[in-house]
């Protein structure tokens, strides 16, 4: 089972950070290349705890529906979301958030189970570890720099 963890330095308040992480309106902007559309559940503003949310997206070449839930929120501390359908065995999200000096640290971790036994292990082996690791530093770039800059105004009201 992959485990990925990113550690990502944002100089900004960490409710900030937390509700941009949040964000439908911001995944969208983050998941530009592969086209991400919110098509169920939740599909604007703010996902709280047990709200889901599906996705559907063109990943590896193919159209695919991703459906996750909000299993655990602690307000501008943490938050996890687990997947309840989707492509993988099993995927599980946790995002942390602490704060010092003027600067809030994102710790992400991310554990999945590829489907297809060894198959999937070696698909992992050969791409989709590395594939998942990029996808989630281009969300955590755009936190960051929609933080930093003042942008999240656009996705805040």
């Amino acid at each position: 089972m992959p485990t990925i963890v990113l550690f990502t330095k944002i100089k900004a308040a960490k409710k900030l950070v937390f509700d941009l992480s949040r964000s439908i309106e911001l995944h969208k902007e983050s998941t530009k290349e592969t086209n991400e559309k919110a098509i169920a559940g939740r599909t604007t503003g703010l996902i709280e705890l047990n709200e889901t949310v599906t996705w559907r997206a063109k990943h590896l070449g193919v159209y695919q529906n991703f459906t996750s839930k909000v299993t655990g929120c602690r307000e501008a501390d943490y938050f996890a979301d687990k997947m309840v359908s989707g492509a993988f065995k099993s995927f599980k999200h946790e995002h942390f958030f602490s704060f010092e000096g003027n600067t809030t640290t994102l710790v992400d971790i991310l554990e999945y189970h590829s489907p297809l036994g060894i198959l999937g292990k070696f698909v992992d082996f050969l791409f989709l570890e590395k594939y998942m690791t990029r996808f989630l530093k281009l969300r955590n770039d755009t936190i960051k720099e929609y933080a930093e800059t003042g942008k999240w105004k656009e996705i805040l009201n």
